[in-house]
């Protein structure tokens, strides 16, 4: 099928943006026009994600706007790209391609990402620099138009089917952690790149550890200046957390949902102690609920800043909180866990499932994405204005580190 790009004026307000979207539709019916050719056309159409520059999915407008967009072809019958599927592309690749990416880039990577053509991952944590991501000891040695790759990799989801991974690695050990640090994008194809699975606590192993051996990236593959991939990467990490904890949701929505609709439906469980825990529990899962609509709102005219590190520190705590209310509300039953078995899913999945996988799955909410020790920090230093923790690696070349 031939690709026709928005050639228009940039759309500026929700009615226009409906307009486009009755052109769609009336030129690409969802009954009878296939997913993947709608969806194609749909991003060409600049209504992928309206507030990218036109011929990348978007119109240059209004961020919230991207809501406009998506009630009126959820309206329609409209077929999504299954953004779960693809969530580390849309939520932390994309947002730093098009911030960092040369033209080139974002022509090659957008598209296909955004239609799920292609799925992605992210190399950035270490086995020995997890919490203290800028100690990465993953070495990328320049070979002419090459760099050439050696290092592990770990806690990598949907690995096992990524085509693409966004990757940090160290270019230069004699400066400070935070410096000689540059950013690439990864063919997972390529020679040398190993993926192995890594068994949770829940028996799947949806997250994997990644070994690079002689991996070698080409030099129009990396994003940013060489020796500045911490500052891109912070785009990337400040994206994720806003992924992770400010998704929008209805009220009632994700875990709390979850236990109070066993509460309604089980009157024999309650407690009047459990019911205290559980209306505490409510309200604050309504509370973090609104915070996410007001980031979602600062998110529409600008970049996240460090707020998206509070909304997942608030994510993790009520997750696991919630899931460990729900398996004592629920008492032996609680425990059960009937799919032990070791399965290779592309992402954790919360509903459909039993308590006993919740309340395990859950603990992961405090290590992925940054851990809730390092989140505090931000939040107090970056958000707060709190003195910084000392840092007494600083200045001293990574070279020299103790490791």
């Amino acid at each position: 099928m031939a690709r026709t790009e928005a050639t228009a004026a940039p759309a500026a307000d929700a009615g226009e943006l409906r307009r486009r979207v009755g052109d769609l539709l009336a030129a690409h019916d969802p009954a009878t026009t296939d997913r993947t050719t709608f969806l194609q056309a749909r991003f060409d159409a600049g209504l992928a994600w309206v507030h990218y520059p036109a011929g990348l999915g978007g119109l240059g407008a209004p961020r919230a706007l991207q809501a406009v967009v998506d009630g009126e072809l959820e309206a329609a019958g409209a077929p999504d790209n299954d953004p779960r599927r693809i969530g580390i592309g849309l939520g932390m690749a994309a947002p730093t391609i098009l911030k960092y990416g040369t033209e080139e880039q974002k022509q090659r990577f957008l598209r296909p990402l955004w239609l799920g053509e292609e799925v992605w991952c992210q190399l950035f944590s270490e086995p020995g620099a997890g919490s203290d991501l800028a100690a990465l000891a993953t070495r990328a040695v320049r070979d002419g138009d090459e760099w050439v790759v050696d290092g592990q990799k770990v806690w990598t989801s949907t690995a096992h089917t990524a085509r693409w991974a966004i990757l940090i690695a160290r270019t230069d050990p004699d400066v400070p952690k935070h410096r000689g640090i540059t950013y690439f994008v990864c063919d997972m194809t390529d020679p040398g790149v190993e993926v192995r699975p890594l068994r949770q606590i829940t028996g799947e192993a949806e997250f994997n550890e990644v070994f690079l051996s002689g991996v070698r990236i080409p030099d129009s593959h990396r994003l940013g200046e060489v020796g500045d991939g911490w500052r891109v990467a912070q785009t990337t990490l400040m994206n994720e957390r806003v992924a992770i904890g400010g998704g929008r949701a209805p009220r009632e929505g994700g875990m709390i949902g979850i236990v109070a609709g066993t509460w309604r439906e089980r009157p024999e469980l309650r407690t009047h102690d459990l019911h205290q825990r559980l209306l505490g529990l409510w309200v604050e899962a309504e509370a973090a609920r609104l915070a996410g609509e007001r980031l979602r709102q600062q998110l529409a005219i600008g970049q996240p800043g460090h707020e998206g590190s509070a909304m997942k520190l608030a994510f993790a705590r009520l997750n696991q909180e919630i899931s460990g209310l729900e398996v004592e509300l629920l008492g032996e039953e609680g425990l059960t866990y009937e799919d032990w078995t070791m399965t290779r899913p592309e992402l954790a999945n919360f509903t459909g499932r039993d308590a006993g996988y919740r309340y395990l799955r859950s603990k992961g909410n405090s290590i992925e994405g940054g851990t809730s020790e390092v989140l505090l920090n931000i939040v107090a230093e970056r958000i707060l204005g709190l003195p910084a923790e000392p840092r007494t690696d600083k200045d001293i070349p990574w070279k020299e580190l103790a490791r």
